[in-house]
């Protein structure tokens, strides 16, 4: 299929590993010009050089930590013209409720929330002018069924529905659409670590540790594992596509049925 994304150019946020990597490959490779955003100019630089050897797509690199005003502010500044943005960048970290300061929650919403709602803010002028764009949050299924170890992102993850859909309403009736992507455990590169580690202490293997997570944290789960950052970036590049003209102001779920709801 023929995505149609010769000509569009994508920031995506977070994209040197992961999700947001898969996320702007995927891009990439359906002929969009992609904007690859990290911190470190080694990652950005890594990153970029696999992209160009492996997709037919221009690929760009911006190093710079995009939860700041003032690094949002050079991208776009840099980079005219962005009309499909990606806001993946994001953080997660499980504590206890009782053990979570207000620093944390404060510093949850400005990464997972507010670089997002910045960057749609800065774009959407352009995307207006041209009446095109496409305006992605990648959220997650903890925005509904909120993580008892990690309520503060959870939190974070609702509130991008939520700005999701208020922009979506906002711009009603143009070439424009928003929408957020909920993906489940997906087996990116934090994830990845994370149930290493686990593994390694309880002196057990991945897959070990794979099975009794959804045994018993995710037990829901009707694909019974991890899904791949592929999956996810399969449906936002779709989302991204001139074909999916139709679907904005949804909450699109990649969770492998977590979310125990037809609807």
């Amino acid at each position: 299929m023929d995505l149609q994304l010769n000509g569009k150019l994508a920031l995506v946020s977070g994209s040197t590993a992961g999700i947001g990597y898969a996320i702007a490959h995927t891009l990439a490779q359906e002929g969009a010009s992609v904007i690859v955003n990290g911190r470190s100019q080694q990652g950005v630089d890594e990153a970029v050089d696999r992209m160009r050897a492996e997709t037919r797509g221009t690929v760009l690199g911006f190093v710079g930590d995009l939860s700041k005003a003032e690094a949002a502010q050079e991208v776009v500044q840099r980079h005219p013209g962005i009309n499909i943005l990606v806001n993946n960048l994001g953080i997660f970290e499980p504590k206890p409720f009782e053990d979570i300061p207000d620093e944390d929650w404060l510093r949850f919403f400005d990464v997972n929330v507010l670089s997002g709602v910045r960057l749609a803010r800065l774009v959407l002028p352009e995307m207006k002018r041209t009446n095109w764009g496409r305006i992605i949050f990648i959220s997650s299924e903890s925005a509904i069924q909120i993580p008892t170890e990690m309520v503060h992102y959870g939190m974070t993850k609702t509130a991008q529905i939520a700005v999701a859909r208020g922009l979506a309403e906002s711009v009603a009736g143009t070439g424009i659409t928003v929408n957020s992507v909920l993906p489940g455990p997906t087996k990116s590169r934090g994830v990845g670590d994370f149930v290493a580690d686990m593994a390694k202490s309880a002196a057990k293997t991945f897959e070990q540790v794979e099975a009794e997570f959804f045994d018993h944290v995710r037990p829901t789960s009707l694909i019974k594992r991890f899904g791949t950052p592929q999956e996810v970036a399969s449906m936002v590049a779709y989302v991204a596509s001139p074909l999916s003209s139709a679907t904005t102001g949804a909450a699109l779920r990649v969770d492998g049925g977590v979310v125990k709801s037809a609807f």
